[in-house]
């Protein structure tokens, strides 16, 4: 996950930076919106603000201690500055090293890498002093998206006009996708959210689970470059843009999926909450309310974890790496070491689902990563940044696997 500085810059391609931002949060990034005066006279400050949920940035005279060197603040943290629109004015302030307004300033300041996605008419574009300008930035590392061709604002049709958002949130992460990552071009299973069994036509069994975790591990590894195949139980959380997603209802259903995908997995994350317990049979049609108490006879379901650590052990290689998640109330750690050992993975994400502000339904999480080298304590933080400390150790884990099986 990176924190992503998204200039907005006055044209009418300024509504589309709406969907870019969308676009951005969707493959896991943070994304902070910087806003021109001019901008805000085509789209709101507050419809950054709702989509963001941080404030949105129109000006360096903001009131309050240091608010006049925020940009340097900003500029420190931030992984991309990304302007979408960017129009002939603010290439040619970016181009001349003019900081007259909050977003130029951040151009100065940042060490970030700077993509640009223009947006003008066609004579504009065109113009020498344009394109010089846009010389002069790409000589100093500046990437841009290439503006498309059609229908203009002005009722010219030509070349000009913003990028569509979707082509522009490839381009930046492609930017961002670490070129060094052990996860780059492995394929990677990543479960998430509840299943549901059902009692009958109408009812069912489930839990609380809302996938959040789950899409963060997938938002992630597909910045780093692997192909991911996510599969989704029921929730109402939009999941990542990956390689393949595959909607699953039941526990026997996440199970064939997972245990299909998995054949050509270098990498397997079963971060979904998989139920333990199912119906022995549904009822076809909704089961009538009665005064009597009702008896519902359960039997187990596969333990997919246990199945693929099983499967692993009986092949000839040991692919793939494999990651659980043990969700308790108490006794936390020796039940998620008891858990690692038992179904044979390499690493046990423990969590601690009795504290109201982690684990299911939230938006933050506090874990302890369990494996043969020991336990490590990731403190309470969004579940974008806990999936990106995950990552980390499994790509530890790829480069280790890797290692030992190399021939010597």
């Amino acid at each position: 996950m990176s924190l992503i500085a998204l200039g907005v810059t006055g044209g009418i391609g300024a509504y589309k930076a709406v969907e870019v931002c969308r676009g951005l949060q969707k493959r896991g990034h943070d994304v902070v919106a910087v806003m021109t005066r001019s901008a805000t006279r085509f789209v709101g400050p507050v419809t950054f603000e709702a989509i963001t949920r941080r404030p949105v940035i129109t000006s360096q005279w903001r009131a309050g201690m240091n608010a006049d060197i925020e940009h340097i603040a900003i500029a420190d943290a931030i992984d991309l500055l990304l302007v979408a629109p960017c129009t002939a004015n603010v290439i040619g302030k970016f181009a001349g090293g003019i900081a007259d307004d909050f977003l130029s300033s951040l151009y100065l300041a940042t060490r970030a890498p700077v993509m640009l996605a223009p947006a003008m008419n066609s004579n504009m574009l065109a113009h020498d002093a344009v394109q010089r300008n846009v010389q002069t930035l790409v000589a100093r590392g500046v990437r841009f998206v290439e503006p498309g061709e059609g229908y203009l604002a002005c009722g010219w049709i030509g070349k000009g006009r913003l990028a569509e958002p979707d082509e522009i949130v490839a381009a930046a992460c492609t930017l961002l996708s670490p070129a060094d990552s052990a996860l780059r071009g492995l394929h990677m299973v990543v479960s998430a959210g509840p299943t549901y069994e059902d009692i009958d036509a109408v009812r069912y069994l489930g839990n609380r689970s809302s996938g959040r975790m789950g899409f963060a591990l997938a938002a992630e590894a597909r910045r780093r470059g692997a192909r991911v195949t996510l599969i989704a139980g029921p929730t109402r959380v939009t999941p990542p843009v990956v390689d393949e997603t595959v909607r699953v209802r039941s526990a026997a259903e996440m199970h064939e999926s997972v245990m299909a995908a998995a054949s050509s997995a270098d990498v397997v994350i079963m971060a979904a909450a998989v139920a333990d317990f199912t119906p022995v049979s549904a009822a076809a049609g909704k089961i009538a309310k009665t005064d009597a108490p009702m008896t519902l006879t359960l039997e187990r379901t596969k333990d997919i974890l246990a199945d693929l650590g099983a499967r692993r052990a009986a092949g000839s290689d040991r692919r793939p790496v494999l990651v659980g998640f043990a969700a308790e109330t108490d006794d936390l750690l020796r039940k998620a070491r008891d858990k690692r050992t038992r179904k044979g993975v390499d690493l046990i994400v423990a969590n601690d689902v009795s504290q109201p502000d982690r684990g299911f339904d939230v938006e933050t999480n506090a874990v302890t990563l369990v494996s043969a080298d020991g336990d490590e304590v990731v403190t309470l933080q969004r579940k974008d940044r806990v999936a990106a400390i995950i990552l980390d150790r499994v790509e530890r884990l790829v480069r280790q696997r890797a290692s030992s099986t190399a021939p010597r």
